[in-house]
C-alpha cells in the first residue's frame, strides 16, 4: 500500500536527519570537490527515488518532493549553527558552503526550512487532490528567487568571495528550475471568479479617495520607494549627515562586510541585524530596536498586503464579463 503523497513527502524530507548524520560520521569527507560530488549524488538519488515509484503527471510534483528534502537540510544547518543540535552538517559547513555560518546564512536557512518547506507540502497536497496551486506557486517562486539572488550575490562580492567552494554550484539548479517552474505555473488557470460588467465598472469608476485601502497601499509604495533610495545611498557610503547617523545609530548591519545587507532580503535582513553571529558593532543598537523593527516590518509586510488586496478584491483589475453570463471559475 502506497503512502499518500503528502505523508510520503514528510517521510522523505525527514530522512534528511539520518542521511546527514551518517555522512557527517564518515571520516575523510574533507575535500571540497568530494563534498560537491556527494551533494550532487544525493540530489540525483532523491530524484530517482521519487520518480520511479510515482505516477504523477505534474513534473513539479518531483521538484517539490526533492526540494522538501533540501529544505529540511537547511533547517538542520540553521539549528546546528545556533547550537540546538550537533553532529549533522559539520562536514558540509567546513568545506561546502562556509558562508552559511553567517547570521544571514543561518536566517535564510530558517526561511527555507520553515516557509518554503510548508509551501512544498501545501503544493504537494494540492497536486494530490488536483487543486489549483497557482497563487501559492507564484509566491514560492518569488520568495526562492529573491532569497537565492541575495545569497549568491552577497557570497561572491562580500568577504566570503575568496572562500567559494565547488558546492556553491549546487545552488544554481535552485535558480534555473524556478524559471522553468514559473512558465508552467503562469500557464495554470486562475482561480478567481469572473465578475459581472456592472461590478467591474463600479469598481473602476471609484477614484483613489473613495478607496481608503488603496490610498494606504499607495502611501506604503511611496514610503518603500523613498526608503529604498535612502538605504541605497547609505550602502553607497553617502557622506550626508542623515545617512551617516542612520548607518551608525539605526542600522549598522548595513556596514557588515559580508555584503548580504547591501543586497537584502527582508526576513533574513531583520533577523541578521539581531543575531549573535553578527559582530556586535554591526548589530542594531538596543535604543533603535523599535524604529528599526517598525520600518523594516512595514517594508516586509507591505508587499504581502498589496498582493492580498489584489487577490481579495480583483474587480479593479478585471476585464468586464457581458451581463447575463454566470460567474464561473476560469
Amino acid at each position: 500500500m502506497r503512502l499518500p503523497p503528502f505523508w510520503a513527502a514528510i517521510g522523505l524530507s525527514l530522512s534528511a536527519f539520518p542521511v546527514s548524520y551518517s555522512l557527517n560520521s564518515v571520516s575523510g569527507l574533507e575535500h571540497p570537490v568530494l563534498i560537491a560530488v556527494i551533494g550532487s549524488g544525493v540530489l540525483l538519488a532523491l530524484y530517482g527515488l521519487v520518480y520511479l515509484p510515482s505516477h504523477s503527471q505534474d513534473p513539479l510534483f518531483y521538484v517539490c518532493m526533492v526540494f522538501s528534502f533540501t529544505s529540511v537540510i537547511d533547517a538542520i544547518i540553521a539549528l546546528e549553527e545556533d547550537g540546538y543540535i550537533e553532529g549533522f552538517m559539520e562536514f558540509y559547513m567546513r568545506e561546502g558552503e562556509p558562508y552559511l555560518r553567517t547570521a544571514y546564512g543561518i536566517m535564510i536557512c530558517y526561511w527555507d526550512g520553515v516557509v518554503h518547506y510548508g509551501i512544498y507540502l501545501a503544493m504537494i497536497a494540492a497536486m494530490a487532490k488536483r487543486k489549483n496551486y497557482r497563487n501559492l506557486g507564484l509566491y514560492w517562486i518569488g520568495s526562492l528567487m529573491m532569497s537565492l539572488l541575495v545569497l549568491l550575490t552577497g557570497s561572491v562580492v562580500g568577504k566570503y568571495g575568496s572562500e567559494i567552494r565547488p558546492a556553491f554550484l549546487l545552488n544554481f539548479p535552485y535558480l534555473l528550475i524556478p524559471i522553468w517552474a514559473a512558465v508552467k505555473i503562469f500557464n495554470l488557470p486562475k482561480t478567481s471568479s469572473l465578475i459581472m460588467a456592472n461590478k467591474v465598472s463600479e469598481e473602476q469608476s471609484k477614484n483613489l479617495f473613495r478607496r481608503p485601502l488603496d490610498m494606504g497601499l499607495m502611501g506604503f509604495l511611496l514610503f518603500a520607494l523613498a526608503f529604498t533610495v535612502f538605504r541605497g545611498l547609505v550602502v553607497l557610503d553617502c557622506t550626508a549627515d542623515t545617512c551617516f547617523d542612520y548607518v551608525y545609530q539605526q542600522e549598522p548591519y548595513l556596514r557588515d562586510p559580508v555584503a548580504y545587507p547591501k543586497v537584502q532580503a527582508q526576513f533574513s535582513h531583520i533577523g541578521s541585524s539581531f543575531h549573535p553571529r553578527t559582530p556586535y558593532p554591526y548589530r542594531t543598537p538596543e535604543g533603535a530596536w523599535w524604529p528599526f523593527l517598525l520600518s523594516n516590518m512595514a517594508y516586509a509586510v507591505g508587499p504581502q498586503l498589496l498582493a492580498y488586496r489584489c487577490l481579495l478584491s480583483p474587480g479593479f483589475f478585471s476585464l468586464a464579463v457581458p451581463q447575463g453570463s454566470e460567474k464561473k471559475l476560469q
